[in-house]
């Protein structure tokens, strides 16, 4: 169930330390959703739209644990961790070229209704993996 998206670090993507900014890796984890919603439950951002369905971030607790700098390869590693009813939870690495793990996430995500924006239970498409790691 898990999903890995490939990530060279640009040139933009470094601040005045010459390292990957904190707030890049939020951009980072996102495409790492992204390749997991898609490998995982067969869902673009497009097609979440054609179907009115969102899901929105909740909560991001990430921890820091090394610097990536400019044209490392990394990869966001997007796993299922918990599911409600109308919330899941997602855990996320991401590691260097070198094996190394530089930062770990835990991601809250709610699905909403797209036209009113309000919560709505978590679709089959998605829910699916996460029982599947609960019973696995």
């Amino acid at each position: 169930m898990d999903a890995e998206k490939q990530i060279i670090v640009s040139e933009e993507d470094i601040d005045g330390l010459n390292h990957v900014n904190n707030s890049v890796y939020l951009n980072y984890l996102e495409h790492g959703r992204e390749a997991w919603y898609i490998k995982n439950a067969g869902y673009s951002y497009e097609d979440f739209h054609q179907a009115n369905l969102g899901t929105v971030v909740l909560r991001i607790d990430i921890l820091y644990k090394k610097e990536a700098l400019l044209h490392d390869v990394l990869w966001v590693i997007t796993a299922p961790k918990k599911l409600g009813n109308t919330s899941f939870v997602f855990q996320q690495q991401i590691i260097n070229q070198d094996d190394e793990i530089i930062c770990e996430a835990e991601v809250t995500k709610v699905m909403i209704d797209f036209t009113t924006r309000k919560r709505r239970p978590v679709i089959e498409e998605i829910a699916r993996n996460f029982r599947e790691v609960r019973n696995g």
